[in-house]
């Protein structure tokens, strides 16, 4: 996270007091180590939108993220500020399902690969956005319970009840800024989560003891019916590291569509088994950046080929810098994939040269794509292949997860699911559909292959 302003640190800690204040003192703790399956809906999902307004929500939301972690200079995390949008798009991509306490309580999260804390609204709910499900209640659970601010997980916060700034001394309570100044702030609790697949609505796995934020003042505009975010990122109090899990993968379904995507936390060695039939099993090394406080996944691209030309472009436009700066990420809360601008010049002049269309004159940075050609109506044109080339693994994108087609203003148009941006790259979930990805934690990897995820 980036430092907050003066003022901001002085709101924090008057509400920081107060929640101490309020705060209960019992705490329980244990491990765990389940291997879970969830699942996830994409924000868009069943709102009966035209593939049209899809595609111009997703890429408003990619412009906006993109703004933001850019913002940050290399401290990646999620945020809860539409950006430089508004009319009312939220700026989430994919919502996890599950349920905390005794009776479990629904929960629906911000899957979120670049943040670590996983928190929901809760009662009492001093200041907080609008979300249709109840707000969590910690009295009614029979296993919440109070994390101690001396204990580890609080003390990993930058602003808690006992982290680097300090009030009080008994329960954690915790302060969560993002680049974008938005802040969540309550209590660090624990209780029973309960994990269920699409499938299993109503049981599933439960793990008793999990961490997560309970917050009472959040700051931000949501727009998706999430009641919170779910971290996924490399930092101890995301979720794969609290379930000690050695990987997690997703595999999303097409954003066009209203299928859920799987999620899985913990999986065996051989998970690619069913699926390595329909492609060869990809592998590179997660990056580890610079700094502790980066929590997103950075991989090692190393260049671009448009067609069957491998484009001049300089390994360093894709380095990560020992500033923070610059780098390659994998994002799941990014649409459409993000080039620095010396990079996506290269892309786009090749994709000029040898697509033999028309550029369409309504292209712009604020359209639904940087790059549109004039197509014939009903046409699914030829274009040239896009080939990402990472250290140990290439990366054959299918024609769908970055071109698309769609009308606009009476015109057939067909378009490039990439944008230039300063001198962060970003491959967002649009180029990750129907890809089973996997983050393999314990050796640091990170793999990738094409699989229907609906079957999965």
């Amino acid at each position: 996270m980036l430092p907050v302003s003066k003022q901001v640190k002085m709101k924090l800690e008057k509400v920081l007091l107060l929640l101490s204040l309020l705060a209960l003192t019992s705490v329980s703790h244990c491990d765990a180590g389940e291997a879970v399956r969830l699942h996830a809906t994409h924000t868009d999902a069943g709102r009966g939108l035209s593939k049209r307004e899809l595609l111009h929500r997703m890429a408003a939301r990619s412009r906006a993220r993109a703004a933001r972690l850019l913002s940050g200079r290399g401290a990646v995390s999620a945020g809860v500020d539409p950006g430089p949008y508004t009319n009312g798009v939220p700026d989430t991509e994919y919502l996890v399902h599950f349920a905390i306490g005794t009776p479990p309580q629904p929960v629906q999260l911000i899957l979120d690969t670049g943040s670590d804390l996983t928190w929901t609204q809760c009662r009492p709910c001093v200041a907080c956005f609008d979300q249709t499900l109840p707000h969590f209640d910690p009295s009614s659970s029979s296993t919440f319970a109070v994390q101690r601010c001396d204990l580890p997980m609080c003390r990993n916060l930058d602003w808690s009840s006992c982290g680097k700034q300090s009030w009080g001394n008994r329960a954690c309570v915790y302060a969560y800024a993002y680049a974008d100044n938005s802040i969540t702030t309550g209590q660090l609790d624990t209780d029973t989560f309960t994990f269920a697949s699409a499938e299993d609505a109503i049981g599933g796995a439960s793990v008793p003891d999990l961490t997560f934020g309970c917050g009472n003042f959040n700051n931000g505009i949501f727009k998706s019916n999430e009641t919170g975010i779910a971290g996924f990122s490399r930092g101890a109090l995301s979720l794969p590291a609290q379930l000690k899990v050695d990987n997690f993968s997703h595999c999303f379904t097409a954003i066009t569509g209203s299928e859920p995507s799987p999620v899985l936390l913990g999986v065996p060695a051989n998970l690619y088994s069913h699926t390595a039939a329909s492609g060869v099993v990809q592998s590179t090394a997660l990056v580890r950046p610079p700094s502790s406080g980066q929590n997103a996944y950075y991989l090692s691209l190393k260049g671009i080929t448009v067609g069957k030309t491998r484009l001049p472009i300089p390994k360093s436009a894709f380095a990560l810098k020992q500033d923070g700066t610059g780098g390659t990420i994998i994002d799941s809360g990014t649409g459409m994939m993000t080039l620095p601008t010396a990079a996506y010049s290269l892309v786009h002049d090749a994709f000029i040269a040898q697509v033999k269309l028309p550029v369409h004159n309504s292209t712009s940075s604020s359209s639904v794509s940087q790059l549109c050609f004039s197509a014939p109506p009903g046409a699914k044109p030829e274009v040239p292949a896009l080939v990402l080339h990472f250290k140990g693994a290439t990366l054959n994108l299918p024609r769908e997860n970055y071109m698309f087609e769609l009308e606009e203003a009476g015109d057939n148009i067909t378009c490039l699911a990439i944008n230039g941006g300063d001198d962060l790259t970003i491959i967002g979930n649009f180029q990750q559909q129907n890809m089973h990805v996997l983050y393999d934690l314990a050796n640091n990897m990170l793999s990738f292959v094409p699989a229907q995820c609906n079957r999965l």
